[in-house]
């Protein structure tokens, strides 16, 4: 934790990236630059697979709320009768070939985010490397679109429609690239996308997007909200808000863990912070503490340790939500481009 804090004080904070991180960036940048010219040149070629396939990613490192937008996704699109499935990496899981998997997958074999999205969806998730291959997979089992959790630099599954997620908090951090800063790829890669959506209140990330060339770009504005609390053990379930003005200690293994803190305060919840590492597994210490208080922690983190857990530890389920205009929005532009493949109708992308 202690690498990941200093690099998001650089990053993110005031102090400014030292020479030999700056030094780094612009080889960063070329590697990215040519793995998308041999792609776009067509020496290296996208797999084009016979469903649609919609990107759900961002430009930065760490968490920008892209899963619960993959889960809100995903529950459009079955209401609109489709059969969706999700693909994604599988970070954090040893399993390298592409598998189906579901909700009592061992989260040590494929991931804790991919464990997450089998149990809270009910649709078929697949994980791999090769994310083609996975594809094919929720192909197999009968998905008639994929959405795919992350992924917006990985060119080599071809895709019909992309979602940039940008925290309208951190946005995009001190503006560099990797290592020196946040970013995967250069904000005008925002202005090649088919829709951005801002996670939180639009204040640094839209004053950003404004130079990104992004003004053709649709933009929503999305909110994570929580409304209860789950016991690791026994499945017993409070409302957030009963925990109003009680002292707690609050876990997070996130990208950022300064939101999960930020939404519990939000509710009037006094709270210890406990940060991890994103992915990390937790360990009795990080979770177990000497006195009775609850412990509060995010649902990626419960995947990995109801065996530690006692009648103490509580998991916080976060969900995607959009006034109604702007979700209708945001899924009338998924349904475009996703319907210019199934032939439902012809558009050009404007």
């Amino acid at each position: 934790m202690a690498s990941q804090a200093w690099f998001n004080c650089i990053w993110y904070g005031q102090e400014p990236p030292p020479a030999w991180l700056k030094s780094l960036a612009p080889f960063y940048g070329g590697a990215v630059a040519l793995r998308r010219s041999l792609y776009r040149r067509g020496l290296l070629r996208p797999v084009r697979l016979a469903c649609p396939i919609v990107i759900v990613g961002n430009l930065t490192v760490g968490g920008t709320g892209k899963t619960p937008l993959v889960l809100w996704l995903v529950m459009q699109l079955r209401a609109q009768g489709r059969k969706p499935g999700i693909v994604t990496r599988g970070f954090g899981g040893s399993e390298r070939a592409p598998r189906l998997i579901d909700g009592a997958t061992d989260a040590r074999l494929a991931g804790d985010e991919p464990v997450l999205l089998a149990r809270r969806s009910g649709v078929p998730v697949a994980v791999g490397r090769d994310r083609p291959g996975a594809a094919r997979l929720l192909i197999a089992a009968g998905c008639d679109v994929i959405v795919s959790d992350d992924g917006l630099q990985h060119y080599a599954l071809a895709r019909d429609c992309e979602i940039a997620v940008v925290d309208g908090t951190r946005a995009f951090g001190n503006g560099w690239l990797l290592p020196a800063g946040p970013l995967r790829e250069a904000v005008a890669r925002l202005g090649e996308v088919d829709a951005v959506v801002i996670n939180g209140p639009p204040g640094g990330g839209a004053s950003s997007l404004e130079h990104g060339g992004t003004a053709g770009v649709p933009r929503f504005t999305m909110r994570l909200e929580a409304r209860e609390a789950v016991a690791l053990v026994g499945g017993a379930r409070r409302t957030l808000g009963s925990f109003a003005g009680s002292s707690v200690h609050a876990v997070a293994g996130i990208g950022n863990p300064q939101r999960f803190f930020d939404l519990l305060r939000a509710a009037a919840i006094e709270v210890s912070e406990h940060p991890l590492a994103d992915h990390a597994v937790p360990t009795a210490a990080d979770i177990c503490f000497a006195d009775r208080k609850p412990v509060l922690m995010t649902e990626k983190d419960a995947v990995k340790c109801a065996h530690l857990a006692d009648e103490r530890h509580w998991f916080v389920p976060v969900d995607a939500g959009f006034e109604d205009s702007v979700g209708e929005g945001l899924l009338a532009v998924v349904r475009r481009r996703i319907g210019l493949r199934s032939g439902e109708h012809e558009v050009q992308r404007g």
